[in-house]
């Protein structure tokens, strides 16, 4: 268990030494840049999510979400030429299980809540791209596919999350917790 502490420390300064080759001008436009395409990521997700529900229910939004959620994401990636992922300490779909870097990010935030911290975004350089990795926080709407199964979610549509998501962990949330990050790389030319 120290040892896995002690990697874990050890990896955070690891991380954090690597944004000092940035400037604070670049920090404020990496940070302001990732926030705008957050935000219009989640926009787009939530609109169509809502979309979905008022015309088929949740069940509808579990299955459009199975289909679409990345495809919207690579087209925003796309469009912005970024690379847009959200991933989770606890995923849903198996594409949006974080990779060492994303794990140690959703780490370091998980221990900033425990301590009733802030949670900012964090820009990150590495080789020639620069990282913006941001905190996903779980809204009293989304209860409906990742709260307590018998509870917020609906048995009928648990069955179906289950059913599409043999793996799944992205449930046992409460509004407020962290459901995961945003993780959007922006590559440079040096």
């Amino acid at each position: 268990m120290r040892i896995a502490i002690i990697l874990i420390i050890i990896s955070l300064i690891s991380i954090s030494c690597t944004n000092n080759n940035l400037s604070e001008e670049q920090k404020i436009t990496y940070t302001k840049m990732g926030n705008e395409i957050a935000n219009k990521s989640f926009k787009m997700l939530s609109k169509n999510l809502n979309e979905h529900i008022k015309s088929g229910g949740v069940k509808q939004a579990i299955g459009f979400c199975k289909i679409n959620a990345i495809p919207l994401t690579n087209e925003l990636s796309q469009q912005n030429n970024v690379k847009i992922k959200r991933v989770s300490h606890k995923n849903r779909n198996v594409d949006n299980k974080p990779n060492k870097k994303e794990e140690l990010v959703i780490k370091e935030y998980l221990k900033l809540i425990s301590e009733s911290k802030q949670l900012n975004p964090k820009i990150i350089k590495d080789g020639n791209q620069i990282n913006y990795y941001a905190p996903i926080r779980l809204k009293q709407a989304c209860l409906q596919c990742h709260g307590t199964p018998n509870k917020e979610i609906e048995k009928e549509n648990y069955n179906l999350i289950k059913a599409l998501y043999p793996n799944d962990k992205a449930i046992g949330f409460n509004e407020g917790d962290l459901r995961g990050i945003w993780s959007i790389h922006f590559k440079i030319e040096e």
